[in-house]
């Protein structure tokens, strides 16, 4: 396949990574479009979007329209005469418009195996719902939400101990292999395109920091993946005497507990171990209201008064 050139979409630091590896392989990115600059950090200033630094770093012109729906936006765009458009965790709609104007249309890198987990947060939908497998898809775009025929499919193992982090960031370097190797390719994955399945497709809604909150009536299984799902964010939490606790590692065990669900049964440098639904949840790593975040040794060292044994974690606020 001859060099192509690119238009690349994108926002966040998944995105860049993809971007990276084509800037580096033999096509041309010709021009990359992004979301305009937002507000961050404690002195809410403007922060470019991690594929915008990547651009900027090499020379590639840089483009961020609010949406795509403007004829004239449309007619920029179609300007760069692009090959192929590859989209990656951009965050705006492509119209049809879009999609119908480069030559071998758009291409998509979804942090899923199609069809499961469609939407905006595949990679933690599949840790909280306990799947043993996560990976890549490589999607030829349509007006859908992630319903385009199948390129390539790039599949990983979820860990027992991975967090949304840990499978974001290994996805994110499959991702870039797999849409280099599809390009490379283009020809014979698009005439090997595999239409997707819609009777087993399932929808990665996007995350809510409400549903951060832990149930204690769930079983400690499923707690413990919410954890791990939700690290780094939004991070899960409970209330001890009205205050946030946001849990940042825990672990499942064997045994079990008849005590009321968020009660603390059992507290040392080793962990604190609470009584869920099912099972005991053992507390890792936690971050009191006001603190940052530390391993149980040190909660015990300097807080360990705040949460002694009979101690009840809350799943709500208390009037």
């Amino acid at each position: 396949m001859p060099a192509l050139k690119i238009i690349f979409a994108g926002t966040p630091d998944f995105a860049a990574s993809a971007l990276t590896a084509l800037i580096e392989s033999e096509h041309e990115i010709v021009a990359v479009y992004t979301q305009p600059d937002r507000p961050a950090g404690r002195g809410r200033k403007l922060r470019a979007s991690p594929v915008k630094e990547v651009a900027l770093k090499y020379n590639i012109p840089v483009l961020q329209p609010e949406n795509l729906k403007q004829t004239e936006t449309q007619e920029e765009l179609r300007n760069f005469n692009a090959d192929v458009m590859v989209v990656a965790a951009y965050g705006l709609l492509l119209p049809q418009a879009v999609l119908d104007i480069p030559r071998y249309g758009c291409l998509n890198i979804h942090a899923s195996l199609l069809p499961r987990w469609r939407g905006a947060a595949p990679i933690q939908r599949a840790i909280a719902a306990g799947d043993k497998q996560s990976g890549i898809t490589i999607m030829q775009m349509n007006a859908g939400l992630d319903t385009g025929d199948i390129l390539q499919l790039s599949s990983c193992p979820i860990k027992d101990t991975d967090n949304g982090g840990d499978l974001h960031d290994r996805l994110a370097e499959i991702g870039a292999t797999a849409i280099l190797e599809t390009l490379n390719n283009l020809d014979d994955k698009l005439a090997n395109a595999l239409a997707q399945d819609e009777s087993v497709a399932t929808y990665a809604h996007k995350l809510d920091k409400q549903e951060a909150l832990i149930n204690w009536q769930n079983s400690a299984i499923e707690i413990e993946r919410l954890i791990r799902a939700f690290n780094p964010w939004p991070v899960a939490f409970t209330y001890l005497n009205n205050k946030p606790l946001r849990i940042w590692q825990a672990d499942a065990q064997a045994q079990q507990s008849d005590l009321e669900p968020g009660t603390v049964i059992n507290c040392d440098k080793k962990g604190i171990d609470i009584s869920c639904g099912e099972g005991v949840l053992r507390i890792l790593k936690l971050q009191p209201s006001g603190s940052k975040a530390m391993d149980t040794a040190a909660f015990m060292n300097g807080h360990a008064k705040q949460l002694p044994v009979g101690s009840l974690l809350q799943s709500s606020l208390s009037e």
